[in-house]
């Protein structure tokens, strides 16, 4: 059975983890994907793609050491995790980062956090907040592109309003694309 696989970078949750796991098996299964969660890799390994004057990391990084990941493994695919704060020149910050063609993407939970934006701890909102940028970096990874509707995770996110506004599903449009892909790849 093809596997998507999710892995925490440098001390993820592993509640936040599991549940994003959860959720992406929940939708994924239909496709006849199964979902593993493999063992947490530090971010020691990650300190070359650390900038000093901007305090984040480097995105693009993180993805060969994914794509190896899944070489060894097998997966489909494979989804990273990480509490770091991400970037992409010319960008102040990203969400996530997804290369199809390695068929590995990154997800940083450092600015989808409430207290980011000097609010409480919120656990739950944490947990929608990043299964729907993990949905939306698996979407890339099987061949979507951004899409123009709000609600669809497809859609760009420029801050956590767009992405607390979209929904955790892909749309009609997008979905019939995806089971297309996928269908091929089966």
């Amino acid at each position: 059975m093809p596997m998507i696989a999710v892995v925490s970078i440098g001390g993820v949750k592993g509640e936040l983890v599991k549940a994003v796991a959860d959720f992406v098996k929940g939708y994924y299964s239909r496709f006849g994907m199964g979902v593993e969660i493999l063992p947490e890799i530090p971010l020691e390994p990650f300190s070359s793609a650390f900038n000093l004057l901007r305090g984040q990391y480097l995105g693009r990084v993180f993805l060969p050491t994914l794509f190896r990941i899944g070489e060894r493994t097998g997966a489909r695919a494979v989804l990273g995790i990480t509490g770091a704060d991400l970037y992409e020149e010319g960008l102040n910050f990203i969400f996530g980062l997804a290369n199809p063609s390695l068929k590995a993407a990154v997800v940083s939970i450092h600015r989808l956090r409430s207290e980011f934006y000097g609010g409480q701890p919120d656990d739950e909102l944490l947990k929608e907040r990043t299964v729907k940028e993990a949905m939306h970096e698996l979407g890339h990874l099987f061949g979507l592109d951004h899409c123009p509707n709000p609600r669809c995770v497809m859609y760009f996110s420029n801050s956590v309003l767009d992405t607390d506004f979209k929904g955790p599903f892909y749309c009609r449009v997008c979905e019939e694309k995806l089971s297309k892909a996928l269908g091929v790849l089966k």
